[in-house]
């Protein structure tokens, strides 16, 4: 598709999020849409794709069945055309394997027209005033693309705890680089891994089972290895019914809740935590502990290279009590922050309105408040970066075909995908409560 005219929608970013939106706009007759990606073609997290690693949800949290199950990109979809349908039904996965679901977006991506690859854009602008006004996205290579309507989902990047932040390199290391630095994590006499949610847990691990002996150990600030809240009324947080409440609450109780919630999208799976009680209990046959440590309640507060290894200060949060310990390796699973938007928006950002913490505001279809008048219904969206405004489901892939169908709603003007009323049995908000 040549891009001379003028696009309905352009996405910046190809990860879970925007490929979800770009395949549910791929049937919408007469829609001209474009999605551009940096990189040459679609990974999805490889730095953490352990082996045997599973998706934390179910595999009906694809691309587009929570809103068109009969849609030719789903799962199912992809099972059929790869000839697996029956090995799947057989297996009995609810939550299949990260690296399958790697594959399936893989496979999406070859059959849609609008996805380009290793193509970056720059920089997003507005242009011209009344109809005639539209954004400008400049792509390299490819030059210029204007569009009505952008979608914003250039995802989350690393973050290292600050007294971490200056070893930043082949001693100290994000889980987000663990598997190029797996063989020589291995081999290292003693390795600490920092951080106690799913990443965390699935580091210790591996390593655990790859190395021949102990010198593990693992350290949270947390006060427990805890489980990922898993029961069935709890996930109706991850609802558009809890969405729709959570972004009618004022600013300093949205601030104040997300923190209190850690345990839906901070915590370890229960699957994960028995294979490493197993793996624990079974070096315990024949007499004594195995040669590692698990430590909750307990979080770094300084760092320093000492002889070519790694000395941290250590701070116990209950007890108030310091330790000091030497390891030859740090992999730290503290998690992602959402990207500066900053740069990519230029001049457009003061124009952006903000919360009373300096953050973007977004209203509850996914739009960017812009100070502007567009003169033509164009918006700006975003993906993955409103976590402050709609809650923990904001990265969450359950709700992204819902949110995608909500936006091409938006921009097209129309239920082109029509959408539940309601999605939970909870009743989160007194204005919802009837009787």
């Amino acid at each position: 598709m040549t891009l001379d005219r003028t696009l309905d929608l352009a996405g910046v970013g190809i990860g879970p999020l925007n490929l979800s939106l770009a395949a549910l706009a791929e049937p919408v007759e007469g829609l001209r849409t474009a999605f551009f990606e940096r990189e040459p073609e679609f990974r999805w997290h490889p730095g953490v794709m352990v082996e045997g690693a599973a998706l934390q949800v179910p595999f009906l949290a694809d691309l587009v069945s929570l809103v068109e199950p009969a849609h030719p990109l789903s799962f199912l979809s992809y099972l059929r055309d790869r000839g697996r349908l029956f090995p799947f039904y057989f297996a009995e996965r609810f939550h299949i394997p990260r690296a399958e679901y790697e594959d399936y977006c893989a496979w999406a991506v070859g059959r849609l027209t609008s996805a380009r690859f290793g193509r970056a854009v720059r920089s997003v602008r507005w242009c011209g005033s009344g109809p005639e006004g539209a954004y400008e996205l400049d792509v390299e290579p490819g030059g210029p693309v204007r569009a009505r309507n952008v979608v914003l989902g250039v995802g989350t990047e690393p973050v290292l705890p600050e007294p971490l932040e200056h070893l930043a390199g082949e001693r100290i290391l994000h889980s987000a680089d663990y598997l190029p630095a797996r063989d020589r994590l291995v081999a290292a006499a003693d390795v600490t891994i920092v951080g106690s949610g799913q990443s965390g847990a699935e580091v210790f691990l591996d390593l655990l089972r790859a190395r021949p002996r102990g010198g593990l150990r693992w350290l949270t600030r947390t006060a427990a290895f805890a489980p990922m809240e898993y029961s069935k009324l709890g996930l109706e947080q991850f609802t558009p019914d809890y969405t729709r409440f959570f972004h009618r609450l004022d600013e300093p109780t949205r601030d104040r809740l997300v923190p209190a919630q850690w345990q839906l999208y901070k915590a370890i799976s229960a699957d994960t935590i028995g294979a490493i009680h197993d793996e624990l209990y079974e070096r315990t046959v024949g007499g004594g502990w195995p040669d590692v440590t698990l430590a909750p309640g307990v979080e770094v507060t300084a760092a320093a290279e000492r002889a070519g290894r790694v000395e941290l200060e250590l701070r116990h949060v209950q007890q108030d009590r310091k330790a000091t310990v030497t390891t030859d390796a740090v992999v730290c699973a503290t998690g992602y922050r959402e990207r500066n938007l900053e740069e990519l928006l230029g001049p457009l950002a003061a124009r952006v309105e903000r919360d009373t913490s300096g953050r973007i505001a977004v209203d509850a279809d996914y739009r960017v408040r812009v100070d502007m008048d567009t003169g033509t219904g164009g918006s700006l969206f975003v993906q993955n970066a409103e976590r402050h405004t709609h809650g923990v489901g904001a990265p969450d892939l359950g709700l992204a075909a819902w949110r995608s169908a909500r936006i091409l709603n938006t921009v097209c003007g129309r239920a082109v995908y029509p959408l539940p009323d309601r999605t939970a049995f909870t009743t989160f908000g007194l204005e919802d409560l009837h009787g």
